[in-house]
């Protein structure tokens, strides 16, 4: 297990545990249909992104909440043989959030998530004296957690990462008060109260150092300072679109530790996100290294690309 001191990828956020059913296409109301596969495993933004960030070969931890029932166990056994850091998780009698997913054959999905009782973590409830990661990813499910972290990671100039998948109170807490607000189609909209993603880029870049707003497999848009562009989404099979954003997140964090250019850095990400829509499941598709190297060599040899 890496001790807390040498974590280069810090996740802070949500954890949950998923069970994908791949299904012939969304059911209508009283309708009964049957799955063609299940696939069960640890999920949830944060934790998704540690698990991606330890695959591509770094040392990651996870800081948040699982219960101490059945899905937690199996969650944060699974983490430990991810080498994730789990010394950061706070147990509770609350439950596990558990995430019922449902994908159709062209990968896209519906998603049930249910919490019981179990709350965001007051403030103060986990202990990071000893930590001093590279970089903090948060993915805002813990608003009360993760604001006086980014507060004191911002004295230190360490590098922080929001994952704004959509606009709650823990999003709109820390989205102006990270390095790199990294943040979807959806989250965009909502801010901005209307579908003109352009627009909201320039908006949020107003009082953010470094935007980029995804779109799924339309690609990427951004703007760091004065500079701005685009990128178009890698060409692949998709087969199952859950967890593609926390993929895309933990590479982008991974490769801002490595000190790798911001091209690179967006390339890097998009490559992890767009493989992990190749297989069943979030945790499944999630690529290691030497995959998202390969697959960025062979783009690299596409002259369409």
């Amino acid at each position: 297990m890496i001790e807390s001191h040498d974590i280069q990828v810090l996740c802070v956020g949500h954890a949950s545990y998923d069970l994908v059913f791949s299904v012939p296409h969304h059911p209508e109301a009283d309708e009964k249909i049957f799955a063609d596969s299940l696939v069960s495993c640890g999920g949830g933004p944060a934790a998704n992104a540690a698990v991606t960030a330890a695959r591509l070969g770094y040392k990651a931890a996870f800081a948040g909440y699982l219960g101490n029932d059945l899905y937690g166990h199996m969650h944060l056994e699974e983490l430990r043989r991810e080498q994730v850091t789990t010394n950061l998780i706070v147990r509770g009698s609350s439950p596990t959030p558990l995430s019922t997913i449902l994908v159709k054959p062209d990968g896209k999905r519906a998603l049930v998530n249910y919490k019981g009782d179990t709350r965001p973590l007051p403030a103060n409830s986990i202990d990071f004296s000893a930590v001093a990661p590279e970089v903090i990813l948060f993915d805002g499910h813990e608003a009360a957690v993760s604001e006086p972290l980014c507060a004191w990671a911002k004295s230190r100039g360490i590098p922080t990462v929001l994952d704004a998948g959509s606009l709650h109170k823990g999003t709109e807490a820390l989205m102006f008060s990270v390095d790199f607000l990294v943040c979807s189609e959806k989250f965009a909209r909502q801010w901005l109260d209307e579908d003109a993603p352009e627009r909201a880029l320039n908006r949020l870049a107003e009082r953010s150092p470094a935007v980029v707003i995804t779109s799924g497999e339309h690609g990427l848009i951004w703007k760091k300072g004065i500079e701005s562009g685009s990128l178009p989404a890698f060409p692949v099979q998709a087969v199952d679109t859950t967890g593609a954003g926390d993929a895309f997140h933990g590479a982008f964090a991974a490769a801002l530790a490595s000190g790798r250019n911001w091209r690179e850095i967006l390339r890097y990400a998009s490559a992890a996100g767009a493989l992990c829509c190749t297989k069943a499941g979030a945790r499944p598709g999630i690529p290691d290294r030497e995959k998202v190297e390969l697959f960025l060599k062979y783009q690299e040899q596409r002259p369409s690309y």
